[in-house]
Parts: C-alpha cells; sequence; structure tokens
C-alpha cells in the first residue's frame, strides 16, 4: 500500500479511536473530574513518550492555547456524565460557527458568502438541542445542563483551532506547534481537576483499566495515528475523513449502554454534521492546490 493509503488509514483509526470517548467515559464509575484527571495525565505522558515533537518548541502561547484545549477536555468529560453522548459531540462541534464568528477578529480571515448558509445551519441545529424536553435517562441524569456544557465546549473548541492555527502561523521553526499546546492542554487539565478528583475510596479495578484505556488508547494512540497521517492527507480529505468521529461516537453508546438521542436532538446533530461537510468542502475548492507537509 502506497504511503498516502497507509496515512488515509491512520486518520481513520484516529477518528474510530475519538469516537469511543462517550461510551469510554459513561463505562467508567468514576466522578468527571476523576476521569478528566487521570486520562489527561496518561495522555500526556504517553505525548511526551511517543512524540518527540512534543518535547519542543513551547512558548507562553503554547499554554495560552493549551488552557483552551483543557478546558474543551474537562467540559466534553462533565457533559458526557450529564447528557448523551450524541448531544455531547455534536454540540462540541458547533464549534465551525464560532470560529466563522471570531475569525474576522482573531484570525483577520474574512467569510465568504457561502459562509453565512454554514453559520445558519450551525445555528438551527444547535438551537434545535433545547428544543422540548429530554427525559433523564440513566446515562444522562440531566440532559439540559450537559447539553449547556457541551455548547461551552463548542466554544473552547473553537477558541482552541484558532490558538492551533495562529501558532502554526507564527512558529516556522516548530515542527508541530499544535502538539506542544495539546500537551499543555492535557496537564492543564490535570492541575484543575486533581484536587476535586481525590480521594478516590471507591474505586475499582475496571474503572482503572477504563481510565488506561481511554489516556492511551482513546485519546493518546488516536494523537499519534492524526500526527502521522496528516503529513501526506490533504487537509480536506482528513476533516471528511475526521467527521466519522462524531458519526460514531452515538452509535457505540446506543451499543454499550442503549442510549438514544432525542429525535430534535438527531436532526440537529444531522444539521451540524452536514454544516461542517459543507464548509470543509466549499474551503477546499476555494484553496489553492497545495501538497501535503
Amino acid at each position: 500500500m502506497s504511503r498516502t493509503g497507509i496515512a488515509r488509514l491512520e486518520v481513520i483509526a484516529a477518528a474510530f479511536l475519538f469516537s469511543l470517548g462517550g461510551a469510554g467515559i459513561k463505562a467508567c464509575s468514576l466522578t468527571s473530574w476523576q476521569i478528566a484527571a487521570f486520562r489527561s495525565a496518561i495522555a500526556a505522558a504517553m505525548f511526551l513518550l511517543l512524540l518527540p515533537e512534543s518535547r519542543r518548541g513551547w512558548t507562553a502561547k503554547t499554554w495560552i492555547v493549551g488552557a483552551g484545549y483543557a478546558a474543551t477536555m474537562l467540559l466534553f468529560v462533565i457533559a458526557n456524565k450529564l447528557t448523551t453522548s450524541a448531544n455531547t459531540i455534536f454540540l462540541q462541534s458547533t464549534a465551525p460557527l464560532y470560529v466563522l464568528l471570531l475569525g474576522p477578529w482573531l484570525l483577520h480571515e474574512r467569510n465568504r458568502a457561502s459562509d453565512l448558509l454554514v453559520m445558519a445551519l450551525l445555528a438551527v441545529g444547535l438551537c434545535l438541542f433545547f428544543v422540548g424536553h429530554e427525559n433523564p435517562w440513566r446515562t444522562a441524569p440531566d440532559p439540559f445542563r450537559g447539553n449547556v456544557l457541551a455548547g461551552i465546549a463548542g466554544v473552547t473548541w473553537a477558541l482552541t483551532i484558532m490558538g492551533m492555527r495562529r501558532l502554526g502561523r507564527e512558529r516556522h521553526d516548530a515542527p508541530n506547534p499544535a502538539v506542544p499546546a495539546v500537551v499543555a492542554g492535557n496537564v492543564i487539565a490535570v492541575l484543575v481537576a486533581l484536587p476535586f478528583a481525590l480521594p478516590m475510596p471507591h474505586a475499582r479495578a475496571a474503572d482503572a483499566v477504563s481510565l488506561f484505556g481511554l489516556g492511551t488508547v482513546q485519546v493518546g494512540l488516536a494523537y499519534v495515528f492524526l500526527t502521522r497521517g496528516l503529513r501526506s492527507v490533504p487537509a480536506f480529505e482528513a476533516m471528511v475523513l475526521l467527521l466519522l468521529e462524531p458519526a460514531l461516537n452515538p452509535i457505540w453508546s446506543w451499543l454499550v449502554h442503549g442510549e438514544r438521542p432525542g429525535g430534535w436532538a438527531l436532526l440537529g446533530g444531522i444539521l451540524i454534521l452536514g454544516a461542517s461537510g459543507l464548509k470543509t468542502w466549499n474551503d477546499a475548492r476555494l484553496a489553492p492546490e497545495v501538497p501535503p507537509a
């Protein structure tokens, strides 16, 4: 198989592993803070061990961008414990809406007329999650509060994306300045969550296995695959392949936990994924053709 073919499989593997997060978090009986703290600690250690670019190129801006990533990691775990996995991942996937809103100010990037349609679809999809009433479920005891936190995660993820884009523009001396920011984010998440995570008197062996899997496989190994794959896969193709994550995430929670999102939430998720795909396709169509890095 060609290097590009292998790279595509690596990006697909990353999306597949990322998609296991919702079901994995719900399978662990520990609290949100405990899961967030130890998942990030294990992931940070794995990054530093396996990715040489994570150990160099650190600056003050690395920590600033890392703070946005840490907020996203914490909100993702907490929201998953309160609402359905589908709602969590779909609401976090509204990040392009905030990128389009804030991009002209933070990145000095002008929006195109076609972006207005994308923004409208994302906004409608976001609103549909708050239409009607969702009944509490064993794995989603407080859907409304979880939806709010997942919606905020969409904002923090957008800020993280824009911060990483700024780092990529400014740090030409670093091979991949986004990787140290991801490590910094995991370190910050540990420091914030750990005081609320201890003590752990009721931890089980099964919880330790779940945490180890979430840190090493679902986050750590996924990023290793992603950073390798992005070296040979064009940005548009990579973004399309990564849409597998929000598509698969609810399926695993349904198969493992019997979790079913509401009808309005499913419609909102379809609109959000469709708008993200439209934005990705339109950007690739209008951008100049550049060979993979």
